[in-house]
């Protein structure tokens, strides 16, 4: 499948047996990946649910920091971008402390204000896109809950794009120990 994509020949209405699995994009991975959030409030989230109800906010992500560190690990060097309101929803803010678990891990994480991205054209959806290579977009429905379909692109010229939205916003996001999200 995963060759199938590189090559420019996945079919876009393939759904079911043989959509490979994230860990196993991300094993695939050589050099890097890199993961583009836009939206403000991601559901549901046991995390946040008790971080609203009084508790620490923190959940077991041993699966998610063991991919992490295999993937570092092996040389690939992983970013997640995130575009965010501000003032800052009550889930950006408790995302971002529960992001150090992200960075522990080594991945390398920044935040950039929506007003300082008004200029930037971006994708349309949220994505992971692996070696520069291959994008899969995820999308999500207008209460943040996140839907089990995802595009799957590989078309050099449609990936170029990605690339460049995904650096533009890059250059311009403030380092995770830097920012601080603006409340209201």
């Amino acid at each position: 499948m995963i060759a199938e994509a590189a090559a420019g020949a996945y079919d876009v209405g393939r759904r079911g047996h043989g959509i490979p699995a994230f860990a196993e994009l991300l094993a695939n991975t050589r050099r890097s990946a890199v993961h583009l959030e836009m939206r403000d409030v991601y559901q549901p989230s046991p995390g946040f649910d008790d971080w609203k109800a009084g508790g620490s906010g923190r959940t077991d992500r041993t699966s998610w920091t063991k991919l992490v560190q295999d993937a570092v690990g092996r040389g690939v060097t992983m970013r997640r971008a995130r575009v965010v309101s501000e003032p800052a929803s009550d889930y950006v803010r408790w995302l971002h402390m529960v992001t150090d678990v992200n960075v522990e891990a080594g991945e390398l994480v920044r935040w950039l204000p929506r007003r300082q991205a008004w200029d930037l054209m971006l994708p349309g959806a949220d994505f992971w896109m692996f070696d520069q290579r291959l994008v899969r977009f995820h999308f999500d429905a207008g209460d943040g809950t996140m839907l089990e379909e995802y595009e799957f692109v590989s078309d050099p010229r449609r990936v170029a794009q990605v690339v460049a939205a995904f650096e533009l916003v890059w250059e311009r996001a403030i380092p995770h120990q830097r920012y601080t999200p603006q409340q209201s």
